[in-house]
């Protein structure tokens, strides 16, 4: 809950200008019941016109003043809820930003939308019903009470019966409610999982028919929303009804009582009306009020949630000034780094690896599936940290580098090619925000983007949809090599980013970054063997370790494993 501090303080003047907009609305609604009393109690049973027109002459205008606090209050309410609520999103995706995928890996993807989304949402609309509604209960509540005491002490003994049964109410219904509302929102997170990982993943859906296989899941998922959703609603519609019964039993009690006492000369039949009125006001009271905590357990839930998020402290220490002062650029050294996602208790995917990457060098590095080759060139961006050993980029330690410094150096294509939705250009140019347009092109010609760019009616102005889902897989992974190019970087990292694209097209790209790579550092991760051939040193990988290393013609001497994989992959291919 320390996260909601910065916006309480940000806040609080508004908020308490609304809760008195609010108060003075509340004031006005609980002189009303007397103002009447005294309208019939002597106004009308003494026939005074004049007093009856005076008198209401002045609810009119306590009326008008209550109106005007309305507005007022629902003016600040909106005002400030709506600001909270983006700031709060806002903040809570920057910090979601600043995660590690250490941290991210702590989360789901559909959960942290969820969050972002309906949590967010739930906090926000519980913040703008405080200054609106929720402040307002209780005052009216409290202020019935006590008018109706001051109206008539001895009928006061009902409420001392009705008030105290509706709070028991109230606390059941926030005890029982709170774990029912986060299984809600836990089952809002697996629907949101469902719908996110299909939607990704539809091309596959269609491809092998699994419609009714897709549709099984969402259907189990939002059913299991359904039940939750509705054994909460069930379990909570049980108190509203009852703290009305219990309210109501004092209504009809009041009648009952003061009926006997008009009789009897003991209470007069304007303070019967004006009782009756405190006591349905204390009725609505009550049930905002357990309106209240139904929408607080819920916003007390999200609030969890979203606090969570903001209490998650990043695994990776940053320095926000750099020590970076080498004249050295683009060499990459590994000095004994062990690496395991689990950390120094689990089990290592990279061993022990030492190799140095020199300035203008091509690396390739080769291995089987699974033997470590992304985990490896993950390290040198500080996508993670190793867990033993040290990273040098330039000479120096990438943890002694600030974040924003150490990736201006280092352009990476992932294995997973991902693009934007906005032109193609606009793609490109997420390498470089401010690049020219003969940048952009240039950039395209070395990627071999160019030619089928230049096919497309708008050329680069071309509008790609949603993970650039109108190219193909080859078109795609250019497209991307464009964007990493167009960078300048002393460092370029090519993870077997050419997979999807033939191999007259792949030697071409070969070629055209052979003359490109010159100025810079490349290291080229492959599953193809071309693809690393003709690289300056190639780093043959066996889980996790360096089982080979050198030059193309010394591994094929000296590798086994290397040997194995180039007549494999040479016999398979023709070459």
């Amino acid at each position: 809950m320390n996260f909601l501090k910065k916006y309480i303080n940000k806040y609080w003047k508004l908020f308490c200008a609304g809760v008195s907009c609010l108060t003075i609305e509340a004031l006005c609604d609980l002189m009303q019941p007397t103002i009447m009393s005294k309208i019939i109690d002597i106004g009308v049973k003494k026939r005074a016109i004049i007093y009856v027109e005076r008198f209401g002459i002045l609810m009119l205008l306590i009326t008008a003043v209550g109106a005007i606090a309305a507005v007022s209050r629902n003016i600040i309410a909106s005002t400030v809820s709506q600001k909270f609520g983006a700031e709060l999103r806002e903040d809570l995706f920057v910090k979601i930003q600043s995660f590690s995928f250490d941290n991210i890996n702590n989360f789901e993807g559909a959960t942290l939308v969820t969050r972002l989304t309906n949590d967010v949402t739930q906090v926000q609309n519980f913040a703008n019903g405080l200054m609106r509604i929720f402040v307002k209960a209780p005052i009216v509540c409290i202020g019935s009470i006590i008018m109706a005491v001051h109206l008539n002490y001895h009928m006061a003994g009902v409420l001392g019966i009705t008030i105290p049964m509706a709070g028991i109410l109230i606390v059941l219904n926030m005890k029982i409610g709170f774990p029912l509302f986060m299984k809600v929102q836990r089952s809002l997170d697996k629907v949101n999982s469902v719908m996110r990982e299909y939607l990704t993943g539809v091309r596959v859906v269609k491809a092998f028919n699994r419609f009714n296989y897709e549709s099984e899941r969402f259907e189990k998922a939002n059913n299991e929303l359904v039940s939750v959703s509705t054994t909460a609603m069930k379990v909570m519609s049980v108190f509203s009804p009852g703290i009305s019964l219990f309210v109501n039993l004092g209504i009809t009690a009041v009648l009952w009582i003061g009926g006997n006492w008009v009789s009897h000369g003991k209470m007069q039949v304007g303070q019967i009306i004006a009782f009756t009125n405190y006591m349905t006001q204390i009725l609505f009271s009550l049930m905002m009020i357990s309106n209240v905590f139904t929408m607080f357990v819920r916003a007390k839930a999200s609030t969890e949630r979203i606090g969570e998020v903001f209490a998650l402290e990043n695994t990776m220490k940053f320095n926000e000034v750099s020590n970076d002062t080498s004249e050295v650029f683009g060499r990459v050294d590994f000095e004994n780094v062990s690496f395991s996602y689990e950390g120094k208790n689990g089990q290592a995917v990279i061993k022990n690896v030492s190799f140095t990457c020199l300035p203008g060098e091509t690396i390739g590095i080769i291995g089987s599936t699974g033997s470590g080759k992304t985990s490896l060139v993950s390290l040198i961006p500080r996508f993670y940290d190793g867990t033993s050993g040290t990273i040098k980029v330039d000479g120096i330690d990438v943890k002694d580098i600030s974040l924003k410094n150490l990736r201006e150096k280092i352009a990476v294509v992932p294995q997973k090619n991902v693009l934007f939705t906005g032109t193609i250009a606009e793609n490109i140019k997420w390498g470089k925000e401010n690049a020219s347009f003969e940048e952009v092109i240039q950039a395209a010609k070395i990627s071999e983007a160019h030619d089928f760019i230049s096919t497309f009616p708008e050329k680069y102005d071309t509008m790609l949809g949603q993970g650039g889902v109108n190219l193909s897989g080859g078109q795609k992974q250019r497209v991307s090599i464009a964007r990493a190019l167009i960078k300048n970087p002393e460092i370029l990292i090519l993870d077997d980013c050419t997979s999807a694209v033939d191999m007259v097209t792949e030697a071409k790209i070969r070629k055209s970054l052979k003359d490109y790579s010159k100025r810079l550092t490349s290291i080229i991760i492959g599953q193809r063997i071309t693809s690393v051939m003709t690289a300056d040193k190639i780093i043959v990988l066996d889980n996790g370790e360096i089982a080979g290393l050198g030059k193309h013609d010394e591994l094929m001497k000296e590798c086994s494993i290397y040997q194995d994989i180039f007549y494999s992959q040479i016999g398979k291919e023709g070459i």
